[in-house]
């Protein structure tokens, strides 16, 4: 099969290599999309992704695949040849290190209620978030679906809840899932900032109450003016550390700065100078699986009554065969919202 490779020095290829194996408790599904990752997928392209040294590399890529079930271990029950399903991975394969490798033509799902923990050790995390979907959904726009867990189940880890003031910075494809889904959830007032101006008004329209520049020096001033003690969540949904400290003057005392992106560094220099004399800091960089598929049925409930719409955060599509003019355009900054790869 066909698979997404990040040699050493980053550059990428797409290389044949063989098919993924699968045991009495896994299925083999072929891939019929992909989703691009702007945080986890970039990062790893740039060697920046924490805990992937050099030893990691080449890697097989992706991580926000959709397939259907084409063969089932004999263990198998939650799953049947022709379902539908979120999340198979491929690799470790052919001494290519695993990036869990779902830019592949092929990949694998676990059945957790067959799984065999004596013979094959503890269930994998990921199994709990590889879930059947309906079968009228369109399977190229499904892969959406994993970062609308992700990001739901992450606005419950930080605890984030009804009329909780917050300021989100970054409005792209994650930061505006976000904005949508802390509207839905009763948030209020939600201040989104960005530095492109298109993207601001995008929030506007998925649930933002404002949106500001966050080139403007008076950022801080502007959103004080609508929040006059601070908000009690800022919501860095980039992964730059300097917002760290952009965040801190929005606060007020108790207040939390929650991080989702991955910040390609591994250290920052935080100034509290204009922070509250207490306030909180929380990461959260790598989503459970267990949490994310536990998000599952609140975020297909939305879909199914209409109020979120896959098609508002996804904006280009490519074959499999244009990967690589893909993420050309990812890297130059070309693509607005999510990108998706259809095989």
């Amino acid at each position: 099969m066909k698979t997404l490779i990040v040699e050493k020095d980053g550059a990428l290829a797409v290389k044949e290599v063989s098919m993924p194996p699968f045991n009495e408790c896994q299925a083999l599904v072929k891939t019929l999309s992909c989703g691009v990752c702007n945080g986890t997928d970039a990062k790893l392209i740039h060697r920046a992704f924490k805990n992937f040294g050099p030893e990691k590399y080449p890697l097989m890529l992706g991580h926000e695949a959709v397939g259907q079930v084409v063969e089932i271990g004999a263990r198998v029950t939650t799953f049947k040849v022709g379902d539908i399903v979120l999340l198979p991975f491929a690799g470790p394969i052919d001494g290519y290190e695993c990036g869990w490798g779902a830019f592949s033509e092929y990949g694998v799902v676990c059945d957790p209620a067959a799984w065999d923990p004596v013979k094959y050790g503890p269930t994998p995390e990921c199994a709990f978030g590889q879930t059947v979907l309906p079968p009228d959904i369109d399977p190229v726009d499904a892969s959406m679906i994993i970062t609308l867990r992700e990001v739901l189940s992450s606005i419950k880890r930080f605890g984030i809840g009804a009329n909780d003031p917050i300021a989100v910075f970054g409005c792209g494809p994650v930061g505006l899932t976000f904005v949508r889904f802390l509207s839905l959830l009763g948030a209020h007032p939600i201040i989104a900032l960005d530095i492109v101006e298109e993207k601001l008004a995008l929030a506007k329209s998925l649930g933002a109450d404002h949106a500001f520049n966050s080139k403007d020096p008076e950022y801080a001033k502007r959103v004080r003016e609508i929040c006059p003690e601070g908000v009690k969540f800022v919501l860095d949904a980039v992964g730059v550390s300097a917002i760290i400290n952009m965040a801190m003057p929005l606060l007020y005392d108790q207040g939390k700065i929650c991080c989702y992106g991955i910040s390609p560094n591994l250290s920052a220099e935080i100034d509290w100078s204009q922070a509250p004399y207490n306030w909180q800091l929380q990461f959260q960089q790598f989503p459970s699986k267990v949490e994310e598929g536990a998000a599952h049925n609140q975020v297909m409930n939305w879909l199914k009554a209409g109020v979120i719409d896959l098609k508002d955060y996804i904006s280009d599509y490519f074959d499999f065969k244009d990967i690589l003019l893909a993420f050309e355009k990812l890297e130059k900054r070309q693509i607005a919202k999510k990108c998706i790869i259809r095989y």
